[in-house]
């Protein structure tokens, strides 16, 4: 099995809802994004798929999030890692699954020392 991943990163406001502290003031990160992409078969070229590939794909998903306040960009969805990490998987996986490869995960990383993975 091969496994691919590639790292991004974008910029946003939001407020926790109920989180309680300072999360639910107005605040922002950098958010960094690793998505990682796995499957058995490799195309004719020796490539499981073309790195600017994949790029140009999660730069459209990540584009919807850079620079914007992010309870108004996900509406009726409480902006946390946890749930950025769900949007952009779902959206990814439209994008990139077909029948040699498939999403496997998607990693954000809020801080430094902080991160959250999903995947299905």
């Amino acid at each position: 099995m091969y496994e691919l991943m590639v790292k991004t990163h974008f910029a946003a406001a939001h407020q926790l809802k109920e989180a309680g502290g300072g999360c639910e003031r107005l605040h922002g990160h950098t958010w960094k994004v690793e998505v990682f992409l796995q499957g058995e078969k490799l195309d004719k070229e020796g490539m499981l798929i073309d790195f600017r590939e994949v790029k140009r794909i999660v730069k459209i998903w990540v584009d919807k999030l850079d620079h914007q306040y992010l309870n108004e960009t996900l509406k009726g969805i409480n902006p946390t890692t946890e749930n950025l990490a769900k949007y952009l998987f779902e959206g990814l996986e439209k994008d990139i699954d077909s029948e040699r490869v498939k999403l496997s995960k998607v990693k954000i990383w809020e801080a430094e020392d902080t991160c959250v993975a999903y995947s299905v």
